[in-house]
C-alpha cells in the first residue's frame, strides 16, 4: 500500500540521511544488540562518550535501506545482522578500547523478576517506612523477618533472601524495589563492530585488560632477560649489561691473576690459598 509513497516521516528521514552520513565519517562502526538492554543504561553513557562516539538508537526498516546505498567495505556484514531492536555506535575509537570502557561502565539496577542476583542480596535491619498491610505478608514469603513500630515496618536483622547466581522471583524482585535495593549488575557489549572493512565478532571484541597487562609485563622481562643475555644495549638494559659485564671482568681478572686495582686483593688471597694448599701437600708427601 505505499509502493507510491514520496514523502516519509520527519524522524524516518532524518536517521535515513543520518546513516548516509556517519559510515562515511567514522572509521568504526559497532552494533549493539537491545535485548535486556534498559533505557537507564543508554543516558550514562551518552554522557560518558559525549565527543567521541555518536549513539543511534535504530528499529526500522529505514537502516536497512539506507546502508544499502552506501559504499562502505563491509557494511554488507553489518547488515545481515540488523535483527531485532539494535543501536549503533559510531566513532574512531578501536572497537576493543570501546569494549573496555563499555564494560568498566557497568552499573546497578533494580532488579525484575526471573533477574540472576550479580551480588549477594543483604537487606538491612531498617525502618522501610512501609504502612503494614499485604506487604507483610510478602516480606514473611521472602523469608525477611519483620516488626511493626511506630505505625510502619522495620526489618528486625539483617538478611540475605537470595545468593549471588540465585534466580529473583518477582515478588522478592518488588520488595528490593520499594527498598531502593539495586542488586543487578548491567553493562552493554558491543555485538559486532566494524573497522577500516574488517568485521569483529563479540567475543573477538573480548578483553581481560589485567591478564593482558600480565601478559605484557612478563614479555617485557623475558626481552630484558634474552637482550642482556646476548649484549643487546638499549636504554632499559644498558646499566644490567654494563653489570654484567665488569662482573665478568673481574672473574677472568681474578681466575687468570691479572692484579688491577679492584681485583688485586681478591687474586692475593687466591694465590695464597693456593700456595698453602701445595706446601700442605708438599709436607704430607713421602717419597717412594
Amino acid at each position: 500500500m505505499h509502493e507510491n509513497r514520496t514523502s516519509y516521516p520527519k524522524r524516518k528521514a532524518q536517521m535515513y540521511q543520518q546513516l548516509q552520513e556517519l559510515p562515511k565519517k567514522y572509521k568504526v562502526l559497532a552494533l549493539i544488540k537491545m535485548y535486556k538492554v534498559r533505557s537507564t543504561q543508554i543516558l550514562p553513557l551518552r554522557k560518558i562518550l559525549k565527543g567521541d562516539v555518536e549513539i543511534v538508537s535504530i528499529k526500522d526498516k529505514v537502516v536497512k535501506k539506507a546502508l544499502e546505498k552506501i559504499d562502505v567495505p563491509g557494511i554488507k556484514d553489518i547488515i545481515e545482522e540488523l535483527t531485532g531492536q539494535c543501536m549503533f555506535m559510531f566513532t574512531n575509537m578501536s572497537p576493543f578500547k570501546l569494549n573496555v570502557i563499555l564494560a568498566k561502565n557497568k552499573i546497578m539496577m533494580v532488579a525484575r523478576g526471573g533477574d540472576i542476583a550479580s551480588i549477594d542480596i543483604v537487606v538491612p535491619a531498617k525502618n522501610t517506612g512501609i504502612a503494614p498491610g499485604p506487604m507483610l505478608t510478602e516480606f514473611k514469603n521472602a523469608g525477611i523477618p519483620t516488626k511493626i513500630d511506630q505505625g510502619t515496618i522495620w526489618i528486625a536483622k539483617d538478611t540475605t533472601p537470595v545468593l549471588k547466581g540465585e534466580v529473583i522471583n518477582e515478588k522478592l524482585a518488588v520488595i528490593l524495589g520499594k527498598l531502593d535495593i539495586k542488586p543487578i549488575e548491567a553493562g552493554i557489549s558491543l555485538y559486532v563492530a566494524l573497522e577500516d572493512g574488517l568485521k569483529y565478532t563479540e567475543e573477538e571484541m573480548i578483553i581481560d585488560v589485567e591478564k593482558i597487562r600480565a601478559e605484557f609485563s612478563q614479555a617485557h622481562q623475558e626481552a630484558v632477560s634474552l637482550s642482556v643475555e646476548a649484549a643487546y644495549v638499549t636504554p632499559e638494559n644498558i646499566s644490567q649489561i654494563l653489570s654484567k659485564a665488569a662482573q665478568s671482568a673481574r672473574s677472568v681478572s681474578i681466575e687468570s691473576g691479572f692484579m688491577t686495582d679492584e681485583t688485586k686483593e681478591q687474586v692475593l688471597q687466591k694465590a695464597d690459598a693456593q700456595a698453602r694448599a701445595v706446601a700442605g701437600k708438599a709436607k704430607d708427601y713421602t717419597p717412594a
